[in-house]
């Protein structure tokens, strides 16, 4: 059992869960998570492989990276599962558990064809989670996801292939850029993992999704890119100044930014930025942070998305300008909330003040004085927008008349175990470094660090009450945020009319005579029929052209 691909076995119980009676299936997923996850513990080296045209594909390839993700996404599937469970629409089980499945899968890939199986497979079984919503826009948001993630797959295949044409080899392990083979990998993993100018499909899909299907996305996809680019291009210099982008751009977004899902999308991406800037710094403290991060990056956003999503659940907005005033009829997804808000901001005794603090160290060890005040920047900003903004006007700012119930108790369940590891992380950072792949020896509580956040806090709050003061809070209703992919609807249409008009005009005129000649094929066939010729034939100019121009076509098709 343990030799088996982790994540195969919750692909394979995928196909049955549409099946199952409604609580029978939630725990038949469960069940799977939990032998998928089995799997996990067979031990460091290579467990499976196969040979396709000569080829040595790996299967189960299993070492001190792999394992932190591996249990990560596992509690993440699992968080899902229950958090989902009210939803008795098998299409959104079916989909999230092959989609955690694939991923979990990927993550145990030791070349790079089974990782671009994979890789494929978690796009096309995450887009049903957008499809799930059942509206046009989810319906147009869902097509452009799906586009943009088969071109990332198409990217990593072609880039596949130019490498084992470079090197002699698929094996995914460290490379090093210079090649085209790499840059196009690198491109396929940059934009998974929503590099800046590529963002723009995490933004317009995510808060689309269902309430379920949002969750579940914050856990995978963005994360598997994450460790693809800790395992083949840790130490890369550019991911540094990347990353430090990444972490600053969003923010502004954030800010202005009304639709409160649509915010935590800003605001994963910015996060993202912090995990991209370690890895290209690529010492071994700097990823242990990276892992660090993306560990607790996961359970706090899936928790954020968790409360905003039981909000929606219950009154049906997400809207900053509709809501407030929810603390006193939706208390407990009020605590779990803030604990989640806390967690992204680094507060003391909190999950993400103990993951941060190891990619600050890396970054100052570093002596990168410029990302470092960068990426400062960027963390006051997340306190901002994640950590105030979203339980402010979720429950606390101006009464808007909502009394809805609690959450259902299965969504409250899946946020207070959520809630528990985003503590539990908080205080015992010891336990929590000893997953993480490399041996750590730090202690995240010293003087200069609780003060310095707590400076940022200050600062936060100070800016938040600016805005609020001068009216730039509440968010404007109708508000309408470009984002990067501005940039594409606008220019490419503009840019790519003039080669479509002469492809159409290509085209048109092909047809013409391709119409033309096939009836004219077809009349002399007739003719010929009609007529037989019982001499001998000498055939024409016209014909020995033809036949010559047939016997290239056929020579050519049978030389490629």
């Amino acid at each position: 059992m343990t030799n088996i691909t982790p994540g195969l076995l919750m692909i394979v119980a995928a196909a049955f869960v549409p099946y199952l009676p409604h609580h029978i299936r939630q725990v038949f997923m469960l069940i799977a998570i939990g032998f998928s996850a089995v799997s996990l513990f067979a031990g460091e080296g290579v467990h499976w492989i196969i040979f396709v045209f000569g080829q040595e594909l790996i299967l189960h390839n299993a070492d001190n990276l792999t394992l932190p993700f591996g249990i990560i996404f596992h509690i993440a599937a699992t968080l899902n599962v229950i958090y989902g469970w009210h939803e008795r629409r098998p299409m959104e089980h079916t989909a999230g558990l092959a989609y955690a499945g694939a991923a979990i899968a990927a993550l145990h890939a030791g070349d790079l064809i089974t990782l671009f199986i994979w890789w494929e497979a978690t796009a096309i079984t995450s887009v049903f989670l957008i499809l799930a919503s059942g509206t046009q826009r989810a319906n147009n948001a869902a097509m452009r996801y799906l586009l943009v993630q088969v071109a990332s797959g198409v990217m990593l295949l072609a880039g596949a292939c130019l490498y084992w044409k470079e090197s002699g080899t698929i094996a995914f392990g460290a490379m090093e850029l210079g090649s085209t083979g790499t840059w196009l990998i690198f491109l396929a993993f940059g934009i998974k993992a929503a590099f800046p100018f590529l963002n723009g499909w995490l933004q317009d899909a995510y808060p689309e999704a269902t309430i379920i299907g949002t969750v579940m996305l914050s856990s995978f996809t963005t994360k598997l890119a994450i460790y693809a680019f800790a395992r083949g291009f840790a130490g890369t210099e550019y991911l540094i100044w990347i990353g430090a982008v990444m972490t600053a751009f969003p923010v502004f977004f954030a800010v202005i930014e009304n639709d409160l899902r649509r915010v935590l999308a800003y605001s994963l991406n910015n996060q993202l930025g912090f995990m991209i800037v370690a890895i290209g710094i690529g010492t071994e403290l700097a990823l242990n942070g990276a892992v660090a991060h993306a560990f607790a990056h996961i359970l706090y956003k899936a928790l954020l998305f968790m409360s905003i999503g039981s909000v929606m659940y219950r009154v049906g907005t997400a809207k900053a300008t509709e809501l407030g005033g929810l603390y006193k009829s939706m208390p407990l997804t009020m605590i779990f909330c803030i604990i989640g808000a806390m967690s992204i901001s680094a507060f003391p005794l909190f999950s993400g003040f103990t993951a941060k603090a190891v990619i600050m160290k890396a970054v100052g060890y570093e002596g990168l004085i410029y990302v470092y005040l960068v990426l400062l920047a960027a963390s006051a900003g997340v306190l901002h927008h994640s950590g105030i903004k979203i339980p402010y006007f979720t429950f606390f700012s101006h009464d808007s008349g909502l009394r809805p119930k609690e959450a259902p108790f299965n969504m409250i369940i899946a946020m207070a175990i959520a809630s528990v590891f985003c503590i539990g992380i908080g205080v015992m950072p010891t336990q929590f470094y000893q997953i993480l792949p490399y041996e750590l020896n730090y202690q995240p509580y010293d003087a200069s660090h609780i003060v310095g956040q707590f400076q940022l806090v200050i600062f936060a709050m100070l800016a938040f009450t600016f805005l609020m003061r001068f009216g730039f809070y509440p968010p404007e209703i109708s508000s309408t945020v470009l984002n990067s992919d501005w940039f594409y609807r606008k220019l490419a249409p503009r840019i790519g009319k003039p080669f479509l008009l002469i492809a159409n005009k290509i085209g048109v005129g092909a047809n013409a005579f391709l119409i033309k000649f096939t009836k004219l094929f077809i009349s002399r066939i007739s003719y010929i029929y009609q007529h037989p010729v019982t001499g001998p034939v000498t055939p024409g100019p016209a014909a020995i052209a033809l036949i010559t121009l047939l016997m290239c076509v056929l020579l050519i098709t049978n030389i490629f």
